[in-house]
């Protein structure tokens, strides 16, 4: 009895193999998934290391087109749109999960685990930044380096601590107040102060991304944006960060920064010439040079 036994609870080598190409397909349909639910693009030098770049709110990875052509030539880049954003799947949109950056940063979490990204770097923009930042943690096999650009841990002034976001409650309720009642004003207005003064034309770029962006996606994206805390992440990440810090930024001044950097356990801080919130299209030369000094290769 015992044998027989034995005979029935063990698979056959048919049926393991069976199983195996059950798992292979499986690991497939999840990667295709993925790589099309937030529009996944590869570009650069195959053996070269690994960047992975995310943009931030109301943009997707079109923003990414001044800086490409010189991080293409050193690195494997990779692109996407988050979800609700550009040409991803926006039927993928879940305001549950997407409802804290926590949901982004499964995401990303995700999106390494099926390419099986190895000694690779993420590139956070504006509250990307902090996106990448709860990645980080999580993905201590795979990714070896972060780059910050205008970051913001938490952008409302904190009276308790003496931190300075730059924003106080009233003015961030004002701002989601005139967001949400008016998307396409909203976006035509903060554009060119989000871009800076100085590059025109490039608010008239960034107005046309926030523009693409579904209204009620940028109304609650918004909300996560402006409202959340992450200063106590910042301790948790173990690996070399770089914060690009603009010279002249509305949404992320220099005391904000400097904050990042002494927060970051391996944190250093670099102070672009460039003005303006969105140093990866108003500065791409700038930008590209501080990446390569950082990352190498």
């Amino acid at each position: 009895m015992l044998a027989a036994w034995h005979v029935q609870r063990t698979l056959s080598e048919v049926d393991l193999m069976a199983l195996s190409r059950s798992d292979e397909r499986g690991r497939i349909e999840r990667r295709e998934r993925v790589l099309r639910r937030h529009a996944v693009q590869r570009s650069g030098r195959p053996d070269g290391r690994t960047v992975v770049l995310v943009h931030g709110f109301g943009c997707d990875s079109a923003v990414w087109r001044f800086l490409l052509p010189q991080l293409e030539e050193h690195y494997d880049v990779i692109t996407l749109d988050l979800v609700g954003a550009g040409r991803s799947d926006t039927s993928a949109y879940d305001p549950a999960r997407y409802d804290s950056l926590g949901g982004y940063a499964d995401d990303l979490v995700e999106l390494c685990e099926v390419l099986d990204l190895s000694d690779a770097a993420l590139v956070g923009h504006s509250v990307s930044a902090m996106t990448v930042v709860l990645a980080a943690p999580r993905l201590r096999d795979r990714i070896t380096a972060l780059a910050l650009l205008a970051p913001s841990p938490r952008y409302l002034d904190d009276e308790e601590t003496g931190y300075r976001g730059g924003f106080t409650r009233a003015d961030v309720d004002q701002l989601l107040d005139a967001l949400e009642a008016n998307w396409l004003g909203w976006s035509e207005a903060m554009a060119p102060t989000i871009m800076g003064a100085q590059h025109p034309e490039l608010g008239q770029e960034l107005t046309s991304s926030f523009c693409r962006v579904d209204p009620g996606v940028a109304a609650q994206f918004a909300e996560v944006t402006f409202l959340s805390d992450n200063r106590a992440d910042l301790g948790r990440v173990d690996v070399p960060t770089l914060v690009l810090q603009c010279s002249q930024d509305a949404l992320a001044a220099a005391p904000v920064g400097e904050y990042v950097a002494e927060q970051l356990p391996h944190g250093s801080l670099q102070v672009l010439r460039a003005t303006g919130h969105c140093p990866h299209m108003s500065a791409p030369d700038e930008t590209a040079a501080a990446l390569r000094d950082f990352l190498g290769g």
